[in-house]
């Protein structure tokens, strides 16, 4: 099974409300920064998508299930694992840990798009490393 991408993040102050809890939709801030690098340790920035593709990547729907708040200084690991790969879409479950405690489970799809604004297909080397990276069946 292919392990899932990690990225670790440390809550700071601006991260947190007047009581130095992490804002919910933080937690929204930390998976992006996690998914845009699971993109670029293969190869790929979004930037250069941008200019010499003319694609770019939106969150077309996100489910959270905030389990326990994180706090400032606390040091977080976002797992993010490919759950599916359509021709202009993937699906990724993203969970936000603080050591062994899941604080929030996250479900994301996240669409290809043109300089429109309008669905399009995933790039061949986008749509190969992320069908490398899907479950093995058993």
């Amino acid at each position: 099974m292919t392990p899932p991408h990690r990225l670790t993040v440390r809550v700071y102050y601006e991260d947190t409300d007047a009581g130095g809890v992490v804002y919910y939709a933080n937690y929204l801030k930390f998976a992006e920064r996690a998914r845009t690098e699971l993109i670029r340790a293969h190869g790929i920035e979004h930037g250069s998508l941008k200019t010499e593709r003319g694609l770019s990547f939106a969150v077309r729907h996100c489910t959270a299930d905030y389990r326990r708040s994180a706090h400032l200084d606390d040091l977080l690991t976002i797992e993010s694992k490919v759950a599916s790969v359509g021709g202009a879409s993937f699906d990724l479950s993203q969970d936000i840990y603080r050591s062994e405690a899941l604080l929030v489970a996250l479900h994301v799809k996240i669409a290809c798009l043109d300089g429109a604004g309008r669905p399009a297909r995933l790039p061949p080397a986008v749509r190969a490393f992320l069908s490398d990276l899907l479950p093995s069946s058993p």
